[in-house]
C-alpha cells in the first residue's frame, strides 16, 4: 500500500500565515476602493443638485433659490412661500425634514422626510430623492446636503445692507447673494453652494464672515475631507489639514463655534469662509 500524501502541520501554518498577510494587505485597499466609490457617488449627487440650482436660476431671471431648509419640526411636510422677511416670495429649497432634537440623533419618519423633499422648490428640477443623500450619511436621514449661508441662506453680521434684502458689496465682491449675476469676484468657480454635512440640519450651513471662528462645525466626510459644489456646476473633494478640524468634525455631536489653534486649522477655516463669502471680513490670525 502506498502512503497517502498530505500537508504537514508546518505547511498548513505557512499557508494560513500567507493568507493572513494577503488579507492584511488587500482589505485596506478594498476599503479604500469602496470609500472612493461612495465619494464618487456623493460628488455625483452634489453635481446633480448643483445643476438643478442652475436650472432654477435660468428659469427665474437669474434669481437663485431660497437657500434655507424650511424647519417646522412637528408640522406636516411643507415648503411654503414666506410672506415676509428676507425670503419674502421665495419658496424654501426643501421642506421640513429635520427633527427638533436633530443634534442628539432624533429623526422624523422617513416618509415625512421624503414628502418634505418633494415639497421643495428644487424638486421639480431633480426628481430623485436618492440624490439628496450621501451614501455614507447618517442612516435614516433622507437629506445630508445643505446650501451655505451666502447663497440666499441666512445672512450673517456684516453681509447684508441694513433693513434691506441686498447683500453688502466690498469692491466687486457681493457677500450675500440673491442673483447669480452678483457672483463676479471671486468667480463662479470659487464660490460654493452645496456641501455634504453627512446629516440633516435646518436653515443653511452657518459660516461667520467677520469672526475668526467656525459657526457650524467643520463637516469631515469621506476620509479627512469634504465634498462641495460650486456655482459653475463643478463638484469637488477638499482635504482638511488641521488636526482639530478633523478630530472635531468626526465627533458624533461636534461642537459649534470651534476655535482654531494652529496654522493648519486657521487655514481650513479661512478657506471655507472665503469660499462661502468670497473674502474674509477681518484681518486673519
Amino acid at each position: 500500500m502506498r502512503k497517502q500524501k498530505g500537508f504537514t502541520l508546518i505547511e498548513l501554518l505557512v499557508v494560513i500565515a500567507i493568507i493572513a498577510i494577503l488579507m492584511a494587505i488587500l482589505i485596506p485597499t478594498l476599503n479604500r476602493a469602496k470609500e472612493q466609490g461612495k465619494r464618487a457617488a456623493c460628488l455625483n449627487n452634489l453635481h446633480q443638485l448643483q445643476l438643478a440650482w442652475i436650472m432654477y436660476a435660468d428659469e427665474n431671471d437669474d434669481r437663485i433659490v431660497n437657500g434655507e431648509a424650511y424647519w417646522s419640526p412637528t408640522g406636516t411636510p411643507a415648503a411654503p412661500v414666506p410672506t415676509g422677511g428676507h425670503h419674502q416670495g421665495e419658496q424654501w429649497w426643501t421642506g421640513n425634514d429635520c427633527a427638533q432634537n436633530y443634534m442628539s440623533g432624533e429623526q422624523r419618519p422617513a416618509d415625512v422626510q421624503i414628502a418634505a423633499l418633494r415639497c421643495g422648490a428644487l424638486y421639480p428640477y431633480v426628481k430623485n430623492v436618492d440624490l439628496y443623500q450621501c451614501p455614507t450619511g447618517v442612516r435614516g436621514e433622507m437629506r445630508t446636503y445643505s446650501i451655505v449661508d451666502s447663497m440666499n441662506g441666512l445672512y450673517r453680521n456684516g453681509t447684508r445692507v441694513a433693513a434691506s434684502n441686498v447683500g453688502v458689496r466690498v469692491g466687486r465682491t457681493v457677500l450675500w447673494i440673491k442673483k447669480r449675476t452678483e457672483i463676479t469676484v471671486p468667480g463662479p468657480s470659487q464660490r460654493i453652494v452645496f456641501l455634504d454635512e453627512g446629516r440633516v440640519t435646518p436653515d443653511s450651513y452657518a459660516v461667520h464672515y467677520d469672526t475668526e471662528t467656525w459657526w457650524d462645525p467643520p463637516h469631515v466626510r469621506h476620509g479627512d475631507g469634504t465634498n462641495v459644489s460650486f456655482v459653475d456646476g463643478r463638484a469637488d473633494y477638499w482635504k482638511w489639514k488641521g488636526k482639530k478640524t478633523i478630530e472635531d468634525g468626526k465627533l458624533a455631536n461636534p461642537q459649534h463655534q470651534m476655535v482654531p489653534t494652529t496654522p493648519d486649522e486657521y487655514e481650513d477655516l479661512h478657506n471655507m469662509q472665503k469660499a462661502v463669502w468670497g473674502r474674509l471680513g477681518y484681518t486673519p490670525h
